[in-house]
């Protein structure tokens, strides 16, 4: 059932999570792949907006709005990522491995989601 958890926590990316927190949060291993599943979709989001405020901001200087469509690519490269690290993060939960993430793993596992059981734990 741990399994089929995190795998929920990738592919529904806001219902999944609620899923995880409400459900599963006694569960470590399956909120390791909630912070996964939600690091995933901060870094997606990060590329996004940095390369909209970058875009505006070239827009306003003249001849150089065409370069801003060129930084573009970058955003589909970090899709491109994005794909691979959401079916790699799919396939460790579907092989009950705790392997972060290429490139941002190591932050979301950071992120401030606690377990039930590292709550008792910290308690102690």
């Amino acid at each position: 059932m741990s399994r089929l958890s995190a795998v929920i926590a990738y592919l529904l990316p806001v219902v999944g999570w609620v899923y995880v927190l409400l459900f599963q949060r006694g569960n470590p291993f399956v909120v390791f792949h909630l912070r996964q599943a939600i690091g995933l979709f901060l870094f997606l989001l990060a590329a996004l907006l940095i390369w909209a405020v970058i875009g505006w901001l070239l827009a306003l200087i003249p001849y150089v709005a065409a370069l801003s469509i060129a930084l573009f690519t970058l955003v589909m490269a970090a899709y491109f990522f994005g794909v691979f690290a959401w079916i790699l993060g799919i396939i460790h939960a579907l092989r009950n491995q705790s392997t972060p993430l290429p490139i941002f793993g190591r932050w979301a596992d950071r992120l401030p989601i606690v377990s039930a059981q590292q709550t008792v734990n910290a308690k102690n």
